[in-house]
């Protein structure tokens, strides 16, 4: 394995965590989210562990995005801010 591939990995899976948690726009927040599970996806294809990474594809980049994407433009804001 390219340890420097994985260190760059991990970087961008800890920075769009972050992210997600620190961001106020709940669209936002939903699409790092989607980046989180997609950079996790990447990290474990790069692990060896395909079968774990396109699952995480499927469910957590696809369909929780989708989902989270979904519910967010079904809320109303009630302040300006």
């Amino acid at each position: 394995m390219i340890w420097q591939l994985d260190l760059l990995v991990l970087s961008l899976v800890v920075a769009c965590g972050i992210g997600a948690l620190m961001i106020k726009d709940l669209l936002g927040s939903a699409i790092l989210f989607g980046a989180y599970s997609f950079m996790m996806c990447v990290l474990w294809a790069v692990m060896g562990a395909v079968d774990v990474a396109f699952t995480e594809a499927a469910v957590g980049a696809g369909v929780s995005t989708v989902f989270f994407v979904a519910a967010v433009f079904h809320t109303t804001r009630r302040s300006k801010d």
